[in-house]
C-alpha cells in the first residue's frame, strides 16, 4: 500500500475509535457516578525502523513518522459533582472509593448510590439496568428490617438500626489502571482492592453523585474528532487520485 495512504487510513481508524469512545461518554452524560473515559494515542515508529533497518533521527527517507496508533482507552477518574436528592437511600462518597456490589457471583465497584430497599429489605444498587445487592464490609448483603424501627446512615458510611451498626464496603483499587468498564456505572476490578481507611470514609445521604462527563467539552472533542477523520479522508482521496495520474503518465507511452 502506498504509504501516504497507509498513515491516513490509520488516522482515520484511529480517531473513528476515539469517535466511540465520546460518544459513550454523551450517552451516559445523565448516568449517576460515571467516569469519564479518555481514548490515549501513541506514536508509531517507521516501518523500517520497527523491523531494525533503520535507525530513529537520521532524517533519511525512511525515517519517517509511522502516524498514531490507540494505545489504550483510559478510565478519568475525577468524581463527579454532588446533587442533593433528598431520597433517603440516595448514598454519595464525598472522596475516594467506591461501594462494592454483587452480581452474578463477582464483585463490582460503582459510585452510583442510586440504592433502593427491596421487597426483601435487602439494600440494592439500580445500575446497568437491574437490582444488585450492595455489600457490607463483611462482604455480605445488607438488611434493612423495618419491624426494627427507622434506620440511618451515618457520615463515616454505615448504617445504624436499633443499636446495631454495619459498615459498607468501601473500596479503591491499588491503581487506576486496574479499573474496567463493565457497562453503565460499573467498573470490574482487575486487581486487589484496598478499604478505604477509617478516617477517610465520608458518605452523605440524600445525595447523588452526577456524572464526571462535561456535555460541552465532550462536544468541542465530537466536533474536533469528526473533523480529523474528514481531514484523513480527504488525504487518501488525494493520494489516490495523485497515484492514479502518476501511473497513468507513466504507462501513456507504451500504449
Amino acid at each position: 500500500m502506498h504509504y501516504g495512504l497507509y498513515l491516513s487510513a490509520e488516522g482515520a481508524y484511529v480517531q473513528a475509535k476515539r469517535l466511540e469512545v465520546i460518544a459513550n461518554n454523551l450517552a451516559n452524560v445523565d448516568t449517576a457516578g460515571f467516569r469519564r473515559q479518555l481514548a490515549v494515542f501513541q506514536a508509531r515508529q517507521a516501518e523500517a525502523i520497527s523491523r531494525g533497518i533503520e535507525t530513529p533521527g537520521t532524517g533519511s527517507v525512511q525515517d519517517l513518522g509511522g502516524g498514531v496508533r490507540l494505545q489504550q482507552t483510559k478510565l478519568e477518574l475525577a468524581p463527579g459533582k454532588l446533587k442533593q436528592t433528598g431520597v433517603p437511600t440516595d448514598l454519595a462518597i464525598d472522596g475516594a472509593g467506591f461501594f462494592v456490589v454483587e452480581k452474578d457471583g463477582n464483585q463490582f465497584l460503582t459510585r452510583a448510590g442510586n440504592f433502593a430497599i427491596s421487597q426483601l429489605g435487602q439494600l440494592v444498587a439500580q445500575v446497568a439496568g437491574g437490582k444488585y445487592p450492595v455489600l457490607s464490609q463483611a462482604g455480605t448483603p445488607i438488611f434493612v428490617d423495618p419491624t426494627l424501627g427507622p434506620w440511618e446512615v451515618l457520615p463515616w458510611g454505615a448504617i445504624r438500626q436499633a443499636g446495631m451498626i454495619l459498615p459498607l464496603a468501601l473500596v479503591e483499587p491499588t491503581s487506576p489502571d486496574e479499573l474496567e468498564p463493565a457497562g453503565g456505572n460499573l467498573f470490574r476490578p482487575l486487581g486487589d482492592l484496598q478499604p478505604i481507611p477509617p478516617a477517610q470514609r465520608r458518605v452523605v445521604a440524600g445525595f447523588l453523585e452526577v456524572s464526571a462527563v462535561e456535555p460541552t467539552l465532550e462536544m468541542m472533542e465530537l466536533i474536533e474528532t469528526a473533523r480529523a477523520i474528514e481531514a484523513n479522508l480527504n488525504m487518501m482521496q488525494t493520494q489516490d487520485s495523485t497515484l492514479a495520474a502518476l501511473v497513468t503518465r507513466v504507462l501513456r507511452p507504451l500504449a
